[in-house]
């Protein structure tokens, strides 16, 4: 039996490293990464790197995208990479759709002109719905998009193009808009990650007894990344083409208490205070998420707890603050 070519865009990223980590555990699987590793990132593939093909590629460029499409040929598509902090998209929004839009453009178009039909997952976003009144919740896959970020906007760029190319060539693309997913290795702009290091340096007696937050009051829906990319997998094998999907928890936690249950892992005495430059510029309320649509097409199911999510992404903090 040949092994099926799977193809990880943003290989070397927080998410992608997870992937890497979960089919390293199937069989018959070629695993090819694609990323431009530098930095942090390149630690989340320490231990993994030699046990997958990696290819470094600018994907905002369409001639080494083609070769690489061309080279690997490959069975299913997870496209991964792209510019994933909200906040950046203000101070750079033409580098948030180049990585977000131009990127997947070439990917698909190296497809249609190398006339190849692999199965293909696309990390679109949340972000995409926007502002949501209280009667819409939990969101589903049929609310309203209202975007409120340079971000959200490449999002639903990405997210439509991807049904555009299902329709007008029939690329088999499923995509997927991912609620705020969390776990170790997450970059320490987004919240969980970095309430998690600040208190593992105040353990290390390396930040004061302070802890600086922005909005508290913020509900969210939480999923660990180890349960989002097993959810990307299944779209691959059990998704429908053309269709969206919600992954979610399904329940919203406001921010204050993910800081509580962070805290009550640890020993440490400190204050909370308010640092202005955390706040969005537009910011949601409340953002919960309904999995149902997903679910029962493909009987994904949660493994990890809320609780044993953030007791391992501080662990992760604990391990990385010297």
């Amino acid at each position: 039996m040949s092994k099926q070519r799977v193809l990880i865009t943003g290989v070397s990223g927080f998410v992608g490293s997870h992937l890497v980590d979960f089919l390293l555990n199937k069989k018959n699987i070629e695993i090819h990464g694609a990323d431009i590793l530098g930095g942090e990132k390149s630690a989340n593939i320490e231990s993994s790197i030699n046990k997958i093909k990696f290819h470094a590629c600018d994907l905002r460029q369409s001639t080494p995208v083609r070769k690489l499409v061309k080279e690997i040929k490959p069975d299913r598509i997870l496209h991964l990479a792209g510019s994933a902090f909200v906040g950046d998209s203000w101070s750079s929004p033409q580098n948030t759709f180049e990585m977000n839009v131009f990127s997947e453009l070439n990917i698909f178009n190296a497809l249609v002109e190398l006339r190849l039909n692999p199965w293909i997952q696309i990390a679109c976003s949340s972000e995409e719905y926007g502002l949501a009144a209280k009667k819409e919740l939990p969101i589903s896959e049929k609310n309203e998009l209202r975007p409120l970020s340079p971000y959200a906007v490449s999002k639903i760029a990405q997210d439509y193009l991807g049904y555009q190319y299902f329709k007008s060539y029939g690329l088999k693309v499923v995509r997927t808009r991912s609620f705020n997913h969390i776990g170790p290795r997450q970059n320490d702009k987004f919240v969980v990650s970095n309430f998690a290091k600040q208190i593992a340096m105040i353990e290390k007696g390396k930040q004061e007894p302070f802890i600086n937050v922005g909005n508290l009051d913020s509900v969210r829906d939480f999923t660990d990344v180890r349960d989002i990319v097993k959810a990307y997998w299944l779209c691959t094998e059990k998704g429908i083409p053309g269709e969206v999907y919600n992954l979610c928890s399904g329940k919203g936690y406001k921010i204050s208490e993910i800081l509580r249950i962070l805290l009550s892992f640890s020993k440490v005495k400190v204050k909370i205070k308010i640092d202005p430059k955390k706040m969005r510029l537009s910011d949601v309320p409340v953002w919960v998420g309904d999995n149902r649509k997903f679910v029962k097409q493909t009987g994904w199911k949660l493994e990890y707890s809320l609780k044993k999510t953030l007791s391992d992404t501080l662990d992760y903090w604990r391990g990385k603050v010297k």
